[in-house]
C-alpha cells in the first residue's frame, strides 16, 4: 500500500475508480429506495390500462424489473472501471510523463549539469511549470556561471598584489632592493588593494544576508551627493571627464544614512569616470517632488545593451569581461548600492539608449513627511 500512495499513477486511478464507485453506489441506493415506488406506480396505470393482471405477475414483473436494473448496474460499473483504467493510463501518461522528465532532468542538474532543460509542449499547466523549471535552470546556469568568473577574478585579483609582495619581498631578501621607505609603501598598497577586495566581498555577504548596519537620520540628499563628488573631482580631472553637478540645495529631506549613501554615489560616480572615454561628460542631478527624490548620474560612455541592463545589477556580472582593473571591477559594487539603496526603501534603475550611447542610473529615494 505504501508504493500504491507514493506512485502517482495510481492515486490518479484511484481517484477515478472512487468518482465511478461512488456514483455505481449512488445509483444503487437510488434503485434500490425509488425504483420499487415508481414501477409500482406505473404498473398500477398499465393495470388500470389493461384491465384485471394477476397481482401475482405483476409481483413477478416487479422483482425482474428489479433484478434487471441491478444488472445494469453491474455491468455497468464494470464497463466504467475498464473505462477508468484506459482513460487512467492515458492520462497517467500525459501527465506522468512530463513530471518524470522534470525529476530526472534535476537530478543532472543537481549534479553539475546546469544546461539541462526539459522539452515543453501545450498550453496546460504542465507547460507552464516545465516553462518555470526551465526558467529556473537557467538562472542557475547563469548563477553557476558567474560564481564560476567569481572565483576567477577573485584568483586573479589575490594573484597579482600577492606576486608584487612576494617580488619585494624575495628583492629584499636577495639585498636587489633596499629597505627604504618606497619599498615598503609599494607593498602596502598590494596589502590594501586585498584588503579592499577583502571588505567588498564581507559587504556583499552582509548585504544579500539584510544585514547592513545603518545610522538613520533626516538628510538633504545634496549632502553625500557633494560629498561623494568632492573625493572624485580630482579624478575626473586627471582623465579630462567633465563632472556636470546641478543638484538644487532645497531638496527635500530623506531618511538615510548619510555614509551608506556617499558609498553608493561614490560607486555611480566611480563607474561612470570609468566607462566614459576621456573628454565626454558626467552629469549629476537631482528631482524631486512631494513623494521622493530622483537622484541622476548620467553620462556619454560606453552604454548598455538591453542583455547587459538586465543583469547590471547581478552579483559579479561585469559589462567589460576583461580582469584588468583598468577594464572593469569585480562586479559587486552595483549589487552593494542596490541593497544600499533599497534598505532605505528605494530603488536604483538603469537606463541606456544602447551600445556608445551612455547610461543613466538613478536613485530613488523616499521624502520625509511631516
Amino acid at each position: 500500500m505504501k508504493k500504491l500512495r507514493q506512485h502517482l499513477g495510481w492515486k490518479l486511478f484511484l481517484s477515478y475508480l472512487t468518482v465511478i464507485l461512488t456514483g455505481v453506489f449512488s445509483l444503487a441506493v437510488a434503485a434500490e429506495w425509488h425504483a420499487p415506488n415508481a414501477l409500482s406506480r406505473h404498473m398500477s396505470n398499465m393495470q388500470t390500462m389493461m384491465g384485471d393482471v394477476d397481482s401475482g405477475m405483476m409481483q413477478d414483473l416487479l422483482e425482474d424489473f428489479g433484478k434487471a436494473i441491478n444488472e445494469v448496474l453491474l455491468v455497468a460499473a464494470g464497463l466504467a472501471t475498464i473505462t477508468a483504467i484506459i482513460v487512467s493510463t492515458f492520462v497517467t501518461r500525459r501527465i506522468i510523463q512530463p513530471i518524470q522528465e522534470m525529476t530526472a532532468v534535476s537530478q543532472r542538474i543537481a549534479g553539475g549539469h546546469y544546461d539541462e532543460r526539459v522539452e515543453v509542449s501545450g498550453e496546460d499547466e504542465l507547460a507552464e511549470l516545465g516553462i518555470s523549471f526551465n526558467r529556473m535552470a537557467h538562472q542557475l546556469e547563469q548563477t553557476e556561471e558567474r560564481r564560476r568568473q567569481l572565483i576567477g577574478d577573485v584568483a586573479h585579483e589575490l594573484r597579482t598584489p600577492l606576486s608584487s609582495i612576494k617580488s619585494v619581498m624575495e628583492g629584499l631578501q636577495d639585498g636587489i632592493l633596499l629597505a627604504d621607505p618606497a619599498t615598503f609603501a609599494s607593498v602596502e598598497r598590494e596589502i590594501n588593494r586585498l584588503q579592499r577586495l577583502v571588505r567588498d566581498l564581507e559587504e556583499l555577504s552582509r548585504a544579500e544576508a539584510g544585514e547592513l548596519s545603518l545610522e538613520m537620520a533626516p538628510v538633504n540628499p545634496a549632502a553625500f551627493v557633494q560629498t561623494a563628488v568632492d573625493r572624485l573631482y580630482l579624478q575626473y580631472e586627471d582623465k579630462n571627464v567633465q563632472l556636470n553637478v546641478a543638484i538644487p540645495p532645497d531638496l527635500p529631506l530623506v531618511e538615510a544614512d548619510t555614509a551608506r549613501m556617499t558609498q553608493v554615489m561614490l560607486n555611480l560616480l566611480g563607474n561612470a569616470l570609468q566607462y566614459t572615454p576621456s573628454g565626454e561628460k558626467v552629469t549629476v542631478q537631482a528631482q524631486a517632488d512631494d513623494k521622493q527624490v530622483n537622484i541622476i548620474v548620467q553620462d556619454t560612455g560606453i552604454g548598455l545593451t538591453a542583455e547587459q541592463q538586465r543583469h547590471i545589477f547581478e552579483r559579479f556580472y561585469r559589462v567589460d569581461k576583461s580582469r584588468a582593473r583598468t577594464g572593469g571591477g569585480s562586479g559587486i559594487g552595483l549589487t552593494i548600492s542596490k541593497h544600499i539603496v533599497e534598505a532605505h526603501h528605494g530603488r536604483l534603475t538603469v537606463a541606456s539608449p544602447g551600445p556608445y550611447q551612455g547610461s543613466t542610473f538613478t536613485v530613488i529615494l523616499p521624502v520625509i513627511h511631516d
